[in-house]
């Protein structure tokens, strides 16, 4: 990875605490494996804000920085369309390191999925 794709690892793996005290939100969690994700979505369904932590190499790093980037600005279900193969080509993964592109799609299907569950009593209570 060029020297330029080092400052956007730093900016998406700071501090995973999201505040924004104007906007209604809520904090998601992906645990898989070692690698935690928060997903910020506003009322409205779009991801205005994510983070990350992970520990592991290089590849997986640079996995999940890029998935958290990609998945800024898109809708929930825009965001459910990102694959690992995606992350993994844009990398210039070698075969041997395509894990680390999957665990970062799982993270984000793993907190979309948490995201969508904690929707539907919202709805229930919508509709009384």
């Amino acid at each position: 990875m060029a020297a330029a794709g080092a400052g956007r690892l730093r900016r998406a793996a700071s501090a995973l605490l999201l505040r924004s005290p104007r906007l209604p939100t809520r904090e998601l969690s992906a645990p898989a494996r070692l690698y935690h994700k928060k997903i910020q979505v506003d009322e409205k369904g779009k991801i205005v804000d994510a983070r990350f932590k992970t520990f592991g190499c290089g590849s997986a790093i640079a996995s999940s920085s890029l998935a958290t980037e990609w998945v800024k600005g898109k809708t929930v279900e825009e965001a459910l369309t990102i694959k690992n193969t995606d992350i993994a080509k844009e990398l210039c993964l070698p075969p041997v390191k395509l894990h680390c592109s999957m665990l970062a799609e799982d993270a984000i299907k793993a907190a979309l999925a948490d995201y969508k569950l904690k929707q539907e009593p919202k709805k229930g209570e919508a509709e009384k």
